[in-house]
């Protein structure tokens, strides 16, 4: 089978559209399948449907895989974006030959080639997403690093090349998940000038000639489907070494003035990108509303045997327990307007009942501790502070998190082992949670309960100064001990 190329597409007389040459626009820190099926899939739409004409030139954030590099100048810079999911009730699946990546470096191999890059004038824009682990200040990171390791000191490097070219500076995107990415960039990227002795113009042109803006976005990528590779590509017509997937909904949160969108016709080309003067409400939005649905409904609908997200909106009881906790005591604790809130709702349990995607239960409870606080007790507070009464189903979700984790009667290498029916689960959380439950073994409902409301690690006292709170959850507890957690769930609805 012939390597994905123009060359293989001209044979294949293939009438989709493709970009063979443009000017190199955008500078993309991160190679993953990530940003292939997010970002790039933007700049694809946007140069078919309104004229961007850019190309991206991606680069490894650490470099050291030239072989990774390399397979990109094999296909050309081109691969394969599957998306797949449901929309308005129906699977739908939809393959499209990107063609926006010119070329991808290795910053260890082609330093000297990346900072090249800083002198092209029509370089615009810079994107990112190393992890959240990727945006950190490294003091052992120098100016004579070549290149230096952490993402912020190579792109401080970059821009000061830029800077000393007199070019002018860019629109800059990060995209990992950090809180207030932006600021945390340009945070590091201060502290690497400073720490370098870097001149004072360099410091005012960085501040005045750049726009760091914090960004959120929302994508499940699937990346590189391993199992069905051989079967995809036969269908296809071609080898494809950078095939990727991922869901149908996207969406990016860019905190921006309009002025960006005259540079990156985002709306002309139809894409779900939103320019805010304050992402933070939409942040919190996916987190209480899709991270939070998430966090609430999957233990105890494990305990209730489901196993994997589909398989729980396919569940009368299970999906009705789900849509009422979103539209009846989420939602309600949310700023943003109602209608806006009920459309996001809506295609979050499209997403949960995609066709293509085996989301595993047991895989989104890791560290169910942290997670239940962080996505679900602000809903929990905010509600009873609006409405002087305590969110039913946020507050079995309490009692079902504290039933996967307390019975788990053996402690095995680094988790708890619990057991449902003839099966056995593992609970992984941080050590010291690990430690609370085994502590605390045995015991009524209303001891195991009151234990765990009062631990000031793990709520911060919140849940101990909510009046009722631990009343309500010991007695969904011992409800859920009575009938099981299918009856005690359906008893929510």
């Amino acid at each position: 089978m012939d390597r994905l190329c123009y060359e293989t597409l001209a044979r294949q007389a293939y009438g989709g559209y493709l970009l063979r040459e443009a000017p190199e626009r955008v500078l993309q820190f991160g190679e993953g399948g990530f940003l292939r099926a997010f970002v790039d899939h933007f700049i694809d739409e946007m140069n078919e449907k309104a004229g961007f004409n850019g190309k991206v030139v991606l680069v490894q954030p650490r470099g050291g895989h030239p072989e990774a590099a390399d397979c990109f100048t094999q296909q050309d810079g081109l691969y394969t974006l599957i998306l797949r999911g449901r929309e308005n009730g129906r699977g739908e699946s939809r393959a499209r030959v990107i063609s926006c990546v010119s070329r991808c470096l290795d910053p260890k191999r082609d330093w000297k080639e990346l900072l090249a890059c800083a002198e092209n004038p029509d370089l615009r824009f810079i994107v990112s997403n190393t992890t959240e682990a990727g945006i950190v200040f490294d003091p052992a990171c120098g100016a004579e690093d070549a290149p230096p390791a952490s993402f912020p000191a190579k792109l401080t490097a970059f821009l000061y090349r830029r800077f000393q070219v007199g070019l002018p500076g860019f629109w800059i995107l990060p995209c990992e998940l950090n809180d207030h990415n932006g600021d945390l960039l340009r945070e590091c990227l201060l502290r690497y000038a400073a720490a370098w002795g870097l001149e004072e113009s360099f410091l005012i042109w960085l501040e005045r000639e750049n726009h760091i803006c914090s960004t959120l976005v929302d994508r499940i990528v699937t990346g590189y489907p391993k199992a069905e590779a051989e079967d995809l590509c036969r269908e296809l017509g071609y080898e494809d070494r950078l095939l990727d997937t991922g869901e149908l909904f996207g969406a990016w949160i860019v905190e921006a003035p309009e002025s960006l969108a005259r540079e990156l016709p985002f709306e002309k080309a139809g894409l779900p990108v939103r320019l805010v003067d304050d992402y933070a409400p939409y942040k919190e939005r996916k987190v209480r509303i899709l991270n939070g649905a998430h966090t609430s409904m999957v233990l105890g609908a494990y305990l209730a045997g489901q196993n994997i997200v589909r398989g729980c909106m396919e569940d009368e009881v299970i999906r009705g327990f789900l849509d009422g906790t979103v539209r009846q005591e989420i939602i309600p604790t949310l700023d943003l307007p109602r209608a806006e809130l009920e459309e996001f709702a809506d295609a979050v349990a499209e997403r949960f009942n995609n066709p293509y995607i085996d989301h595993a239960l047991l895989s989104i409870a890791l560290n169910s501790t942290a997670k239940w606080k962080a996505r679900v007790l602000p809903s929990v507070t905010d509600y009873v502070r609006r409405t002087g009464t305590l969110p039913r189903r946020l507050t079995f979700s309490f009692a079902a998190y504290v039933t996967f984790y307390h019975n788990a009667s053996q402690r095995g290498e680094g988790c708890l082992i619990g057991r449902r029916g003839e099966d056995t689960y593992e609970v992984r959380d941080d050590a010291w949670v690990l430690d609370f439950y085994d502590r605390h073994r045995g015991g009524s409902a209303r001891e195991i309960i009151h234990a765990v409301v009062n631990e000031p690690r793990m709520w911060d006292g919140a849940l101990a100064e909510l009046p009722g709170f631990e009343e309500a959850a010991a007695a969904a507890l011992e409800r859920i001990e009575a009938v099981g957690m299918y009856e005690a769930m359906r008893e929510c609805l």
